[in-house]
């Protein structure tokens, strides 16, 4: 009898925890975003020791379906500044960036937001990840809407 409440119990707070966390309701997916977001990006790679170092920019993206993306503000070192298209490419939640400065032969020294990424969008955060080589990058944006 012992057992059967305590797996009930275990079973109610994993039911429970569902309902704690984030309020905001997520917006739909097939809405891609649009307007102006700004916040950090960061870049991870993790080195042939197995040890993760980290870098981070400040960026302004600017998403509109009719004209595209653009990217701006701190891209002197870690970001490239860079415009193009993008679309929906599931509804599952991943959008795929088409970058119109990403050059095509070699290895951009900079990170342009190019290919895919996961997202997530509330309508007020935005947050895209993707990943590089290998898998031994990887892309967080974390932004925050500040215009139309």
């Amino acid at each position: 009898m012992k057992y059967k409440l305590l797996g009930l119990l275990s079973l109610f707070v994993v039911f429970a925890s569902g309902c704690i966390g984030d309020k905001s309701a997520p917006v739909p997916i097939a809405n891609l975003p649009t307007g102006t977001f700004s916040g950090v990006f960061t870049r991870k790679h993790i080195n042939s020791k197995g040890v993760i170092d980290s870098a981070k920019a400040n960026i302004q993206l600017q998403m509109e379906t009719a004209t595209g993306f653009k990217v701006t503000g701190d891209t002197s070192t870690l970001h490239a500044g860079s415009y193009g298209s993008y679309n929906l490419v599931s509804e599952s939640g991943i959008l795929q960036f088409n970058d119109k400065t990403y050059p095509p032969t070699g290895t951009p020294v900079k990170t342009h937001l190019s290919g895919l990424y996961e997202y997530k969008y509330t309508g007020a955060t935005l947050q895209l990840l993707g990943y590089g080589a290998l898998d031994t990058l990887s892309f967080y944006y974390n932004l925050t809407r500040t215009g139309n």
